[in-house]
C-alpha cells in the first residue's frame, strides 16, 4: 500500500521568510550539496528577497517556499541556471529537518514539475546529486528523474570529492 502524498502549495518569498532562508542559506552542512561555500548576511538575502523580480527570465531563476496544507513553511524549491535558448534549468530542494521522510519533499517536485511544464513550457529539469546521498538520488527516481551520467570529482567538501550524479525529468 502506498501512501498518498501531502498537499503542498508553492508561493513566492515575502520578507517574513527571511530567517528561514538565512537558517538555508547558512546551514554548513547544506553547504557540501550546492554550490555556496560562504554564510549570506541578512542584508544580502533581505536585498535579493526585496529586488527579485520573480521573473525566471529576468533572475535566471526562482525560488519558492513549500508550504504544508496547514500554511506551514517547509522548505524551499529552486529552479536555477535557467537557460531559455534551451528551455532547462536545475532543480534544488531543502526541506526543513522537522519535515523529511514525511513526503514534502516528493510533493514539492511534483508541483514545481508542473509549474515548469504548464507555465514556463520548459522541456526539461535536472539535478545534480552527491552519489554518496542515496536519499536525495532516491528521492529524484521517485519523481521520475533518471540518471543520464557522472561527474567524477565534482563535488568537494573541503576534504574530499564527490562524485555527482546528473538526472533529468523530460517533461
Amino acid at each position: 500500500m502506498t501512501r498518498s502524498l501531502p498537499v503542498v502549495r508553492l508561493r513566492a518569498i515575502e520578507p517574513e521568510d527571511l530567517d528561514m532562508l538565512y537558517g538555508i542559506e547558512n546551514d554548513t552542512k547544506l553547504w557540501n550539496v550546492s554550490v555556496t561555500s560562504v554564510p549570506y548576511s541578512r542584508y544580502t538575502l533581505y536585498d535579493y528577497i526585496a529586488n527579485s523580480k520573480n521573473d525566471i527570465y529576468s533572475d535566471r531563476q526562482v525560488r519558492m517556499m513549500v508550504e504544508n496544507g496547514g500554511g506551514e513553511v517547509v522548505g524551499i524549491v529552486d529552479l536555477i541556471n535557467f537557460d531559455p535558448k534551451h528551455l532547462r534549468a536545475e532543480i534544488g530542494i531543502v526541506i526543513k529537518r522537522e519535515y523529511r521522510n514525511q513526503g514534502y519533499a516528493q510533493a514539492a517536485i511534483g508541483e514545481i514539475c508542473d509549474y515548469a511544464l504548464n507555465v514556463l513550457h520548459l522541456h526539461q529539469l535536472y539535478a545534480l546529486v552527491n552519489r554518496d546521498n542515496p536519499h536525495s538520488l532516491k528521492l529524484f527516481e521517485k519523481t521520475g528523474f533518471s540518471v543520464s551520467s557522472e561527474l567524477k570529482d565534482w563535488l568537494f567538501d573541503g576534504k574530499n570529492y564527490h562524485n555527482a550524479v546528473l538526472m533529468q525529468l523530460f517533461l
